[in-house]
């Protein structure tokens, strides 16, 4: 099977990523996934407002995804919806079990997702800015989290959908890892797969993820080595 854009079975498109790249925020980033530019920024440890939510013992953890009303091709209505609202709880999950969240009791580490332009996969790579944002911030963590999707296309699993073969493919499979940990913090799955093709698509995925935490370490390094980005 040929890809629509050419690329092999288990390549990624491709990848820029840049650290701190907004001065108002404590910790920043800016992706550029295929044809997706998105933009992440963490904001904190700072004081939990409403005051009623604060925990004793660790910080919580709140994450905004917004997607822009131009970044889609039918323009979107402004301001969040059910997904957005979805996908920000799917962020949180997946990075709680990375961040040291009890080293900042009653306090709130904010993250703000803004999506620029959309095209496939846009979870993960805003869940692979934030890292690099919560990096940027100095917050305390237990490794990067990087994040990638595989999925079947026309009976052939395939990694990093683009947006034609999400739309028109039999399944589609978002995962974040903490590599460090070799622990999976997000598996969803959107269609059917059997089980051995769970298997396979999961660890296409993971290998994925893999290469991404690769480019993350090297934004990173490049803004505290005051390199200049590419």
């Amino acid at each position: 099977m040929e890809r629509i854009d050419g690329r092999a079975f288990d390549e990624l498109r491709p990848i820029k990523i840049e650290a701190g790249v907004l001065k108002r925020a404590d910790g920043s980033c800016y992706i550029e996934w295929g044809k997706n530019k998105v933009y992440a920024a963490v904001y904190g440890p700072k004081e939990v407002l409403p005051r009623h939510l604060e925990r004793n013992d660790r910080a919580i953890l709140r994450c905004r995804y917004n997607m822009a009303p131009f970044s889609v091709e039918d323009r979107k209505r402004p301001g969040p919806d059910r997904r957005a609202v979805e996908i920000g709880k799917v962020m949180s999950g997946a990075l709680e079990p990375a961040i040291l969240l009890h080293h900042y009791p009653r306090s709130m580490i904010e993250i703000s997702v803004e999506v620029v332009q959309a095209n496939a996969g846009t979870r993960c790579a805003g869940l692979t800015a934030v890292s690099v944002a919560l990096a940027d911030a100095g917050i305390p963590m237990r490794d990067i989290v990087p994040s990638c999707a595989a999925g079947k296309v026309e009976g052939q699993i395939v990694l990093d959908l683009a947006k034609e073969e999400d739309n028109e493919g039999e399944a589609d499979v978002p995962v974040a890892i903490i590599p460090r940990l070799n622990q999976i913090t997000l598996l969803q799955m959107d269609g059917k797969l059997s089980e051995k093709e769970v298997e396979d698509t999961v660890n296409l995925a993971i290998k994925g993820c893999n290469e991404v935490y690769k480019l993350q370490v090297d934004a990173l390094k490049r803004k505290y080595e005051g390199a200049e980005y590419e």
